[in-house]
């Protein structure tokens, strides 16, 4: 039995790791070797691994790094914050219009990014917001936020609530209680929304394709569509980039999904 779940598990390791091997086997591949008879060998060209400091020198590709890691860190931040405190008060408040609200965050995922571009295009353009990454995180954390405050929302509502009013009694006001009772015991759902919300950031296309229209403010993924040529796709320059791209997305979910287990340990609940 042992035997079999250990091969069934190195079956699953190889079969979602070979995307990541193939993108580092063709990255050092030479255009002869790529493109030649033969096709593509299957086993990496060590011997080549010094190409890589060209392609680093050819193409910008840490720069877009950075402007992708800035736009999915500020698309995680301002929507967790904005979750956060939609999701305490849809779950811990009773007001007129609650379930009308949330219909309202529900029915944002009905829209797709491109019926919706247009429109966002000539309001970003009369508030000047083209062109620059505040932009492109206000216009992911707006897709984002309704998801994550959903997830978050769902932990806030297994919390009992006998835990806040004891914190009331004593004299904890409503902010206290978010951030040092309630918020602990809820970190794996906001170690989930903070996945989907770097993601998103990290992966969007559509909006940076459209809104950045210099070179140097470009992410990562508007970057690598630009290799894509009418002749001629260097695959060995875009399999580089690809592996940049995709290694700190691996890392984080890596790191997101530790502090998932941790904190379903630490929000446990005594008694």
């Amino acid at each position: 039995m042992r035997i079999g779940r250990a091969i069934l598990i190195t079956l699953f390791v190889v079969f979602a790791g070979f995307p990541v091997y193939w993108m580092f086997a063709t990255s050092l591949g030479t255009e002869s070797s790529l493109y030649g008879e033969g096709g593509q060998p299957l086993w990496p060209e060590i011997g080549n691994i010094g190409q890589w400091g060209s392609f680093l020198t050819d193409v910008p590709i840490i720069g877009w790094l950075g402007n992708s890691f800035i736009i999915a860190t500020g698309t995680t931040i301002l929507s967790l914050l904005l979750a956060i405190t939609a999701a305490y008060a849809l779950s811990r408040y009773r007001f007129y219009g609650r379930g009308v609200a949330g219909f309202i965050f529900f029915s944002t995922q009905m829209l797709p990014e491109a019926l919706i571009i247009v429109p966002l295009y000539a309001i970003f353009a009369g508030a000047g917001l083209l062109n620059g990454h505040f932009g492109l995180i206000l216009a992911d954390t707006a897709f984002v936020m309704p998801v994550a405050m959903f997830i978050i929302k769902g932990g806030i509502d297994k919390i009992p609530y006998e835990l806040e009013e004891s914190a009331r009694i004593d004299g904890c006001s409503r902010a206290r209680i978010l951030f040092t009772i309630v918020l602990p015991l809820i970190s794996p759902s906001i170690a989930a929304a903070s996945v989907i919300a770097f993601f998103d950031g990290w992966n969007e296309f559509m909006f940076a394709n459209t809104f950045l229209s210099s070179s140097s403010l470009w992410t990562a993924p508007v970057g690598l569509a630009s290799f894509l040529g009418q002749f001629y796709t260097p695959m060995n320059q875009v399999m580089f980039s690809a592996l940049l791209f995709a290694l700190p997305a691996i890392v984080f979910f890596l790191w997101a999904q530790r502090g998932i287990v941790s904190g379903l340990t630490s929000g446990a609940v005594k008694g």
